[in-house]
């Protein structure tokens, strides 16, 4: 489900699959587990909003808890954060005559954070309080970089950071893998580093298409449709302002989110309150868990 307000997008707002993606997939399998990243920007406009979550948290907590698989069982989840910053170095030319000035940014990479007394690099639903001790992660600070690229930590969290074992034990292969996007700027991910960019050039002038990143969690997962994304930023068309701040036209997570068909869900950052967003979250990774396809 994507909002209805995004550019490009009809019937609701709902990006449906392919025509025939799914006339002759094996029926779904029983669900009744969820592994669950949040992605969260670090960049210093967030601060707010990552207080708004922690608050928001307890909830969310509250509302999986007493979700029922359609076996029967109670959802066995998973929570894991990760930021937005991806370390990355480049050269800036400059005006002739005056020499290319060095710059940098550093990031997680992907990394799973463990933080506020975690035993593990996640909280687990059988955790003493698994509310209170992803309430208190999830608050990241705003001193992270400001080239946000939260497609590219996804791809370093489930490639990069699982073969050199930082992540490793996270994902299960019979679970959902959710994920949920906060930010308030536009996806600026790219795989090159130690690149040079052109007086006047942005380092977000030149990004990654955004396909290969859908496609790449289609084969972590082990099929289209054992993913799910919810991402909560600026819905477009422009940008949007709240008490929260201004947030940017979030274009390239609105395709993201529209390459995971019913799985995929944009809400507006802009509400000036992430209730909204997290309910539709929790909506979107309900029905994609009940409809959960067979392992290719």
């Amino acid at each position: 489900m994507v909002d209805a307000g995004s550019p490009g997008l009809a019937d609701g707002g709902r990006r449906p699959p392919p025509p025939d993606e799914f006339a002759d997939a094996a029926p779904a399998e029983a669900c009744d587990k969820m592994d669950i990243l949040f992605v969260i920007d670090n960049s210093g406009s967030m601060g707010e909003e990552q207080d708004n979550l922690a608050a928001n948290f307890p909830r969310f907590i509250e509302v999986l808890d007493s979700f029922v698989a359609e076996n029967g069982n109670p959802i066995d989840y998973r929570v894991a954060v990760t930021s937005t910053a991806v370390t990355k170095s480049w050269t800036q030319e400059t005006l002739p005559g005056f020499p290319p000035i060095p710059e940098s940014q550093s990031g997680d990479d992907g990394a799973l954070l463990q933080r506020c007394g975690m035993t593990r690099r996640w909280v687990e639903k059988s955790d003493p309080d698994p509310s209170g001790t992803f309430s208190c992660a999830a608050v990241l600070g705003s001193d992270g970089a400001n080239q946000e690229m939260p497609l590219e930590a996804i791809r370093l969290a489930f490639g990069d950071r699982m073969a050199d074992g930082t992540n490793a034990g996270f994902l299960r292969e019979d679970a959902l893998l959710a994920i949920v996007i906060l930010t308030d700027e536009n996806d600026c991910s790219r795989q090159d580093d130690n690149f040079t960019l052109t007086f006047g050039q942005d380092v977000c002038d030149t990004t990654a298409p955004v396909p290969p990143y859908a496609q790449f969690l289609d084969t972590v997962t082990g099929a289209p449709g054992r993913w799910a994304v919810a991402v909560i930023a600026g819905p477009g068309p422009g940008s949007c302002s709240s008490e929260f701040g201004n947030a940017e036209e979030a274009t390239r997570l609105i395709e993201f989110a529209g390459l995971a068909g019913e799985n995929g869900v944009v809400s507006s950052i802009c509400e000036g309150d992430l209730t909204v967003g997290l309910r539709d979250a929790l909506m979107t990774f309900e029905t994609a868990c009940n409809q959960l396809p067979p392992i290719d």
